[in-house]
């Protein structure tokens, strides 16, 4: 008798084992995604705590044109002079790609990071969820960005989203309440990656957020928005964001890398910031939107939605400080603008991914990071990367320019 209560409870034990395992393991993996002894081996390697979907490299790969630049010794913040190779360190870089003119000037990688690899992009993802929302606006899927989402979304009347207007969506001033804190265990953003990884699908989770404050009227991030437009895509379009971005952009400007999509159990892009890509990739999407969005004499992005990303249309949008923004930055159509000045804008993730684009120097950075230190110097990290490409972009039109 008591051997087979003895065999029943290890039967038990391994089906518990087999049926919630998985589901446990990905949870701590999530939990611990950013611990400063697993965060360079994580960011390049997602797939191995979430699942995933392919995207293919262009057979028509596009290859850059090269020159020769040495970075510049020294960056100013605040008045002071830093020297640019330590703070690359300091910041735990991992690659960085720089263009100027369409040539590459300066390729480096770091910390086990290759030309070859792919990593994470975190919300720079949004940016290029952005394009695709332009490319269907412009294709007429999408009747005015002022159309209400629940327009489209019928299942997200009576949520926090009902009666939105995609535009609001769009500039992260929806009015949804969320908190975007990654160094708050309890944030609706470590809530969310928590619930991903415990298999709750991220349209039920969207569901679950409630409307603070009129929309339109106050700028705050809110990482769901971009999944609502991911949904908002996939409805207009009959295809997945995967397939979007294969056929729309992917294959159109040459990207020469593969690259995939962290997925929910639903199988839904996790657009907000699941990309995962080569740094040379990330710095051909910067191009085509220093290009104004044309590619080899094609129009891939349309030209008015490119200026119209990093170019703030009303007063809670403004950088600097501003009693109608909970941040220092300005903000387009999913891409961020420093401001001070106007003129350069760039796509950001957390732990320092960025896409930075100077229309006035020609220059595109691409740089990715694991940069574990990041919640507890967010600010000072954003103004040092911002401070660090305007060294980059400027000394690269002092040297290259004829």
């Amino acid at each position: 008798m008591l051997n087979k209560l003895l065999i029943g409870i290890f039967i038990l034990i391994f089906l518990i084992a087999v049926i919630y395992g998985p589901t446990a393991a990905r949870v701590y993996k999530m939990i611990h995604l950013y611990d400063e002894d697993r965060i360079v081996y994580n960011f390049l390697n997602m797939d191995m705590v979430f699942p995933t979907i392919g995207i293919t490299a262009s057979k028509d790969p596009h290859v850059f044109p090269e020159k020769q630049f040495n970075l510049p010794e020294f960056y100013e913040l605040d008045g002071k002079q830093f020297d640019l190779s330590q703070a690359l360190e300091y910041f735990q870089s991992d690659g960085m790609v720089v263009l100027h003119n369409g040539h590459l000037v300066y390729e480096n990688y770091w910390l086990g990071n290759s030309k070859d690899s792919k990593h994470i992009s975190w919300s720079v993802a949004k940016s290029f969820l952005s394009a695709l929302i332009g490319i269907a606006l412009e294709d007429g899927l999408i009747d005015d960005l002022d159309d209400p989402i629940t327009k489209y979304l019928k299942d997200f009347v009576g949520t926090g989203y009902e009666d939105i207007p995609i535009k609001d969506i769009l500039q992260m001033s929806s009015g949804v309440t969320f908190n975007e804190d990654y160094a708050d265990y309890n944030s609706d953003i470590n809530r969310f990656g928590r619930a991903i990884a415990q298999g709750t699908s991220m349209r039920e989770f969207a569901k679950t957020l409630k409307n603070g404050k009129k929309s339109g009227t106050y700028n705050h991030y809110v990482s769901i928005d971009t999944q609502m437009l991911a949904m908002l895509l996939q409805e207009v379009t009959g295809m997945s964001v995967t397939k979007n971005l294969q056929e729309k952009i992917w294959n159109k400007i040459g990207m020469e890398h593969d690259a995939y999509y962290m997925v929910d159990d639903t199988g839904m892009e996790v657009a907000l910031g699941g990309l995962n890509a080569s740094v040379r990739d990330y710095a051909k999407f910067g191009l085509l939107y220093l290009n104004k969005g044309r590619w080899n004499g094609e129009q891939v992005v349309p030209e008015k939605w490119v200026e119209s990303s990093y170019n703030a249309d009303a007063a809670h949008l403004l950088p600097g400080e501003n009693e109608l923004s909970s941040n220092s930055w300005g903000y387009g159509y999913q891409w961020w603008i420093p401001g001070f000045p106007d003129t350069d804008y760039l796509a950001a993730g957390i732990y320092n991914q960025y896409i930075y684009i100077d229309p006035v120097t020609n220059v595109v950075i691409a740089k990715t990071s694991s940069n574990y230190k990041f919640n507890e110097e967010r600010e000072y990290s954003k103004a040092a990367h911002v401070a660090i490409f305007r060294a980059i972009a400027n000394s690269a039109k002092g040297e290259l320019l004829p």
